[in-house]
């Protein structure tokens, strides 16, 4: 009972310090954040920065999750011990996690948008993020063991440094989006320079059990300059320009990739089943519209006997295409005759299917129109095929284009079958 009672006044104490610690104009408190900042630029070697990929490294995220969130009132405590929501059963989520010494002791959930769109959507705006162009994804899910929680950021920023480096290189995305608690949005705007989305609080946020939440967000394409005339000439442990930006961990271990492609799934039909069917019942308690879309995520045969059922009509059917199209990132070119003379367009793949593709394009190209393409679908893996240009939207995040093959080389088929036949993006190592 006496540890409860000191628990509770020191949780108060703390609370009546920041309260008035915010009386501080901004010209005090941010620049005394910015001072706390102890970024180790050489970790202890036993630290290993990964994508959670193995039932032991998801269910330690999970539990770490869990404990951290019931502790601040966020979830109410789980049978399962774990926190684990729908989205993290999608492809289009990556969980990164931080082992100490074979140990999990920190983990972070990247939401790429998909099918079920982001948490945030429920509550905050994104249309002016939506506005400048450039994919989205939301950070989620971001907990430290208790015994790590006070070291000075040895967790906190090696998880920080891999998202962003991960978000960048391999997860094709600009913009970052977070739902913050109160107390703690300072941290964010003044540490990681972050904006806020809206200026109000949301008294009543769901998907953190009705606590208040501020949204966030940051620009990726900008953050190196922010933070070089933020953090620029400080000290090494100091310098959160430098260790995000410019620095190389070792630490990092990067993903595999045999193509370009944009996910990192990590789902096989067994840990579907394990985490959201035996330990939770995430899936079975799905609507009938998610549950179909779910089925189109999942189509291959592998994963039919651990889909939730519809309990609806049947025309919830999933909506499969007759050519699965396939999220991917890749330098490419088209040849076009234009006035009767050749021309390139460089072009930048997005999606691909068995006889066609999706790419951005900065120029305006001609449509109807037949030429040769050269793409690298991955490392010395280049695809020469005869296109012709078929669709064109225009969006606020740039020129889109849709291309027919005529036919698909061997690399090309090679790359579709891969993707088709894959279960994980460890299939494709």
């Amino acid at each position: 009972m006496s540890q409860i009672r000191r628990s509770n006044f020191r949780k108060s104490l703390h609370q009546q310090l920041r309260g008035l610690f915010r009386k501080f104009p901004q010209s005090i408190r941010f620049p005394f954040y910015r001072r706390m900042v102890d970024c180790d630029p050489a970790p202890d070697s036993r630290l290993e920065l990964k994508i959670a990929e193995t039932q032991e490294e998801l269910e330690a995220c999970f539990q770490i999750l869990h404990d951290a969130y019931v502790s601040s009132g966020f979830m109410k405590p789980h049978p399962s011990g774990m926190r684990v929501t729908i989205y993290h059963a999608l492809p289009t989520t990556t969980t990164l996690c931080a082992k100490f010494d074979g140990r999990v002791v920190g983990t972070i959930s990247i939401v790429r948008e998909g099918v079920f769109g982001f948490p945030m959507q429920t509550a905050f705006d994104l249309t002016q993020v939506r506005a400048k162009g450039g994919k989205i994804a939301e950070i989620s899910a971001l907990a430290v063991h208790p015994e790590f929680r006070r070291t000075g950021g040895a967790i906190f920023f090696p998880l920080v440094k891999f998202m962003r480096q991960y978000c960048v290189e391999y997860f094709d995305t600009r913009h970052l989006v977070i739902a913050v608690n109160p107390d703690r949005i300072e941290l964010y705007e003044a540490v990681l320079c972050c904006e806020r989305l809206q200026a109000n609080v949301i008294d009543h946020y769901d998907f953190a059990n009705g606590a208040p939440a501020v949204g966030a967000t940051l620009d990726l394409r900008l953050a190196p300059e922010v933070f070089r005339r933020t953090y620029g000439g400080r000290p090494p442990k100091k310098d959160l320009h430098n260790y995000f930006f410019e620095l190389s961990l070792p630490n990092i271990k990067r993903p595999s990739r045999k193509y370009f492609t944009t996910n990192d799934p990590v789902m096989t039909p067994e840990l579907l089943d394990y985490f959201f069917n035996q330990r939770t019942q995430v899936l079975p308690q799905l609507d009938d519209r998610k549950k179909s879309l779910l089925w189109s995520i999942y189509d291959q045969v592998e994963y039919r006997a651990v889909l939730p059922l519809l309990q609806g009509s049947a025309d919830h059917g999933h909506p499969l295409r007759r050519h699965q199209r396939y999220s991917i990132r890749c330098p490419g070119a088209v040849e076009f005759s234009v006035d009767g003379s050749k021309r390139n367009f460089v072009l930048d793949v997005i999606e691909i299917s068995l006889f066609g593709f999706q790419a951005e394009c900065k120029l305006n190209l001609p449509l109807e129109q037949d030429g040769w393409a050269e793409i690298d679908l991955g490392q010395n893996k280049r695809s020469r095929v005869e296109v012709r240009s078929v669709r064109h939207r225009e969006t606020e995040a740039g020129h889109f284009y849709g291309f027919k093959l005529t036919e698909p080389d061997t690399i090309w088929r090679e790359c579709v079958a891969a993707l088709e036949m894959s279960l994980t993006s460890g299939d494709l190592a």
